[in-house]
């Protein structure tokens, strides 16, 4: 059983900063793969960044510049920092995760529940 659970969503000032983490928990081997996912109402799930276990990061162009993708390895989390937010950054906000589960060392792809990011004056 492998879990995500994210945090650090809420209502920001346009301009203003979040951190939001997501951190993976259970029978796990190895996390390949992390990444930060956003929906908006009345639209589709898209890819905000992503990190792999080793190379280079890769963000959506909306938010390159303003948003930084992180992870710690040995905490098993990922973590998403937005500064600069704007109006159009407000969306339910998901982790993802490609992992490895012990013991039967099958590759599954995880989702977290999802934290909600308002950006508002």
């Amino acid at each position: 059983q492998v879990t995500l659970v994210e945090s650090g969503g809420g209502l920001v000032q346009p301009g203003g900063s979040l951190r939001l983490s997501c951190k993976a928990s259970g029978s796990i081997f190895r996390i390949n793969d992390m990444a930060w996912y956003r929906q908006a109402p009345g639209k589709q799930r898209e890819l905000v960044a992503a990190i792999p276990s080793a190379g280079s990061t890769n963000y959506a162009d909306s938010v390159k510049g303003r948003f930084t993708i992180s992870r710690d390895n040995a905490k098993n989390t990922v973590y998403l920092q937005m500064n600069s937010l704007k109006r159009e950054d407000t969306a339910v906000y998901y982790c993802n995760a490609e992992i490895i589960v012990s013991m039967s060392y099958r590759t599954g792809d995880y989702w977290g529940q999802g934290t909600q990011v308002t950006v508002s004056s």
